[in-house]
């Protein structure tokens, strides 16, 4: 299966992964795929993520978090920068998710971070995606 956007399809599959109520689901893993997994457990939106390899395959298994009465800990993920059309901000155009309620991952040169610590750090960069 030939992806042009990884991030993307990831995002997908734990958005439909929650929809659906499961509980852990499998990812082919990559560098920038396990930095965001590390974000979602760090920010509280995912239970827990391992790499491990299956069959000669790097794996990502992330498993999903939920609320007392079982509803998901992440509302909804999206994709902000594509490979088609990127989006680049500068530190001081970081905006708020959702009020502030969520959080935007993004690359900068100090590597892959929250839009609250590139503020922070005062570094600005490409906006993957925003979880809220």
């Amino acid at each position: 299966m030939n992806l042009t956007d990884p991030v993307a399809d990831f995002l997908t599959r734990i958005r439909n992964s929650i929809r659906a109520r499961h509980q852990k689901l499998d990812i082919p893993a990559s560098k920038l795929k396990a930095e965001i997994a590390r974000i979602l457990k760090d920010e509280g939106y995912i239970a827990n993520y391992k790499a491990t390899e299956e069959n000669g395959q790097r794996v990502l298994r992330v498993y999903l978090k939920y609320g007392t009465n079982n509803e998901a800990a992440i509302r909804d993920l999206q994709r902000v920068s594509r490979p088609g059309c990127r989006v680049y901000v500068g530190r001081d155009e970081i905006r708020r998710v959702q009020g502030g309620l969520g959080i935007s991952i993004m690359t900068t040169p100090k590597g892959v971070m929250t839009g609250r610590q590139a503020r922070r750090e005062g570094v600005g960069g490409e906006i993957l995606c925003e979880v809220w």
